[in-house]
């Protein structure tokens, strides 16, 4: 066994050795607009994927391409460490999320500028960065042990950004591949670069579309208003049925299967929240949940309903005075454990469709989703990466939970037989779906120690 020390020494050589080739690596994969929402990037999407697979395979593993319903998935794997050693298979995706506004990014999203340490790009940290260390912990423990602690295999899919559909659909005749005892999901975050701490679990999502039609035409509002009911009227009257003035969801059922934390779980969960700082940094209050809740219970262990757009009449320039034939909206719903995604998203829209006046119509249906993740404090996978970050950070680790979803990944742990683990080296302001993404080149650094050090650990 190497001494922690030891080990984190070469690793941390490695990396200094390596520097000019990890930031030019970086560069390079972030230089593809591998964006998986527009098909009009279909070929760039397959090119990145093509350069993933081509540093997978130069590190030393075995690679397959899976073909899906949408783009491929790579499946990497070098399994010698022998029957006596555990299986580790990580989670990444190497898709990006489009760049709209253009006109508000400071840099072009696709050419990476790097500014007091920070390199700004469209998926630098969501998920290039965090997934590029993950490649750099394998080289390393390459070059330091000629082999790998433990028996490893990646999932690296390029789809995430869409809902993981096709990826999600393969699953099951890939099970035998897929079995593992630790999923390392590399794309989560932790709130403060000085206080380490791992993510116990992520919030499951529901997406669904509603279209509101009150005519065959949109109608001149000189004429018509008075005679008819706006449709923007009435789709917002119905949307705001969906929730009260104190932030509880008004939807029948909707709280009926919420699974609670335990006593154990809530003590080892740091909720601390600086109300200040949030609104410093977002310039935004930190008061959308329900009220008896602090801000990070209702971000992480409550469930919650969002109006992400709402659509209908005229919005371009000047002025046009009609009534809307049509009004539309896009609704989310974070789950979390305990709530089926697709029975809650029926419940939420068979109650916008029995409050629907006479005279209107209203198309309904439900997107993607995926249900909620959540991980023991206790467990061995946890534990070793917790015990990573201290060595790595020279600081204790503490527990938080994410907000966010990652729909595919309750059903490849599923598929996989094996216990999740979130990490991650995000931080709340690098400004992932939005302009100015960034993430920085040490926070690669600290990805790929702590990575590193972590599989040591289990494979002890």
């Amino acid at each position: 066994m190497i001494a922690p020390s030891t080990s984190l020494d070469h690793l941390e050589s490695f990396f200094q050795s390596q520097q000019k080739s990890i930031r030019d690596d970086f560069f390079k994969f972030l230089r593809f607009k591998s964006i998986s929402t527009d098909p009009d990037y279909k070929s760039d999407v397959l090119s990145c994927c093509s350069w993933v697979e081509e540093q997978l395979k130069k590190i030393g593993l075995e690679t397959e391409r899976w073909e899906t319903s949408g783009h491929p998935t790579i499946f990497a794997s070098h399994c010698k460490a022998g029957p006596g050693k555990p299986t580790v298979l990580i989670y990444n995706h190497y898709d990006v999320q489009p760049v709209d506004p253009l006109e508000l990014w400071d840099s072009p999203p696709f050419e990476p500028v790097e500014k007091d340490g920070e390199v700004f790009a469209r998926g630098a940290q969501d998920n290039k960065g965090q997934c590029f260390y993950v490649l750099k912990a394998i080289e390393a423990l390459f070059d330091q042990e000629d082999d790998l602690p433990v028996n490893l295999k990646l999932v690296i899919e390029g789809e995430e950004e869409t809902g993981s559909a096709g990826i999600s659909a393969i699953l099951k005749e890939r099970a035998k591949q897929l079995k593992a005892d630790y999923l390392i999901v590399a794309d989560a975050g932790m709130q403060r670069l000085d206080q380490p701490s791992l993510t116990l679990g992520c919030r499951g999502i529901i997406t669904m579309h509603v279209e509101l039609e009150g005519a065959n035409s949109d109608l001149h509002s000189g004429s018509h208003g008075g005679l008819h009911r706006n449709t923007n009227h009435v789709l917002i009257d119905l949307l705001s049925r969906l929730r009260d003035a104190k932030g509880h969801i008004l939807v029948p059922g909707f709280y009926d299967d919420v699974k609670e934390l335990s006593d154990d779980e809530r003590s080892k969960i740091d909720f601390t929240f600086d109300s200040s700082e949030y609104r410093e940094m977002f310039g935004a209050e930190a008061n959308g949940g329900e009220e008896e809740f602090s801000p990070f219970e209702s971000a992480w262990i409550r469930p919650t309903l969002e109006i992400n757009g709402i659509s209908g009449g005229y919005s371009g320039p000047g002025f046009k005075t009609v009534i809307p034939a049509k009004a539309s909206a896009k609704i989310s719903c974070r789950l979390v454990p305990g709530q089926d995604p697709e029975k809650t998203g029926i419940l939420v829209l068979d109650y916008l469709k029995k409050q629907v006046p006479k005279g209107f119509s209203i198309e309904a249906k439900l997107d993607h989703g995926g249900p909620a993740v959540r991980s023991s404090p206790n467990s061995k996978g946890v534990k070793a990466f917790a015990q990573a970050y201290s060595e790595v950070m020279n600081k204790p680790c503490r527990f938080t939970m994410e907000g966010g979803s990652i729909p595919v990944i309750a059903s490849l742990a599923d598929v996989s037989g094996s216990e999740v683990v979130l990490m991650g080296f995000g931080l709340p302001d690098d400004k992932i779906h939005a302009p100015n993404e960034h993430f920085s080149i040490d926070r690669i650094r600290l990805g790929m120690l702590s990575i590193a050090r972590a599989l040591q650990i289990l494979g002890e």
